[in-house]
């Protein structure tokens, strides 16, 4: 698969050159997220109705694209981040000491748009398998939000259930914002990206969707945590009480999400303001089917995750653990 080295490397450099933080009384509390996009709206509204500070710690959140966000815990510049399944499954693997401490999405949440004049040129048929919607996809550019990222992965594995291999497509790393203008401008032949950016060019009618994770493609894959909130497990063998005010915080927030969508929805809103109703609120239904309230983390959604990685070809057979003892925890969303 080809991708572009200079993207790599301003990864690396944004990964590499973050400042560890000394954890210390009353500190302001560094949650990294991977994008913007409805995959982090538990976060937007823990924010948004203040519940972090209801459960008494300031919480700053920061955006790290793709893995930058997982690698800021690992190198101590951010004391919690949203993070795939997928992303956390690899670094565990590789000797990561990581715990999961609450779910979010439960299944995947990223889908696969192609233009339309493509995907009609090589007979679209949405009744078709996966496996033959996803072959239109060879020789094409699809833009994605980073290297090895939840999003490139599906787009592997996606490609994969067509018996294709990586390099037969070529990937653009870009941001969401820059994928809808790429596809605009016919730079690219279709993007991968949780919701609403997909949808935007599905409702346009300038894009079919080939792969539709809410919609529980691939359906071997369900449960899947998507996205969870994890910290370094010394932060929270050592730091019970502020793992314990993180998980409370998104317990509250996806309890607001699935019993108050209205609410909810209004306060997303603001948050996607260029987005008109109809893509915003067909987006926000998908989310509430994937929003777990409690948001347990499950250890089938997360062994689905490294099957996930195998089967896209990011993690060798023999790199998947044998076991998930002190992995993930439900004590602080219960």
């Amino acid at each position: 698969m080809r991708i572009s080295l200079l993207a790599i490397a301003a990864a690396t450099v944004a990964a590499v050159g973050a400042t560890p933080l000394k954890a210390q009384s009353g500190e302001e509390i560094i949650l990294a997220d991977p994008a913007f996009s409805l995959t982090f709206a538990a976060g937007y509204i823990a924010s948004d109705l203040d519940l972090w500070g209801k459960h008494g710690i300031k919480v700053k959140t920061v955006q790290l694209q793709g893995i930058a966000a997982i690698n800021s815990v690992i190198s101590g510049s951010a004391h919690f981040a949203q993070a795939s399944g997928s992303s956390f499954g690899r670094a565990t693997a590789r000797g990561q000491k990581l715990v999961a401490i609450a779910t979010t999405i439960d299944r995947p949440f990223a889908q696969v748009v192609l233009r339309k004049e493509i995907a009609q040129a090589g007979g679209f048929d949405p009744a078709a398998s996966l496996g033959k919607r996803a072959a239109l996809l060879k020789g094409r550019t699809i833009a994605v939000d980073s290297i090895n990222s939840m999003i490139h992965a599906y787009v592997r594995l996606i490609v994969a259930r067509a018996g294709l291999s990586p390099d037969d497509i070529r990937i653009a790393p870009m941001a969401p914002n820059s994928m809808l203008a790429a596809f605009q401008s016919k730079q690219i032949d279709g993007y991968a990206m949780s919701l609403p950016w997909p949808l935007k060019a599905v409702q346009d009618g300038e894009a079919l969707l080939i792969a539709s994770g809410p919609d529980g493609e691939p359906g071997d894959m369900i449960p899947f945590a998507h996205n969870m909130i994890v910290a370094k497990q010394d932060t929270c063998a050592q730091r019970k009480p502020l793992c314990l005010a993180m998980g409370q915080s998104i317990k509250d927030a996806t309890a607001f999400i699935k019993n108050k969508p209205d609410e909810a929805f209004a306060l997303l809103k603001k948050r996607f303001p260029t987005l008109d109703d109809p893509l915003l609120k067909a987006s926000f239904e998908a989310l509430l089917k994937v929003t777990p309230s409690p948001p347990v983390v499950n250890k089938a959604a997360i062994e689905n995750s490294e099957i996930f990685n195998v089967d896209a070809g990011l993690l060798k057979a023999d790199e998947k653990l044998k076991s998930y003892e002190g992995l993930f925890t439900n004590q602080f969303v219960n």
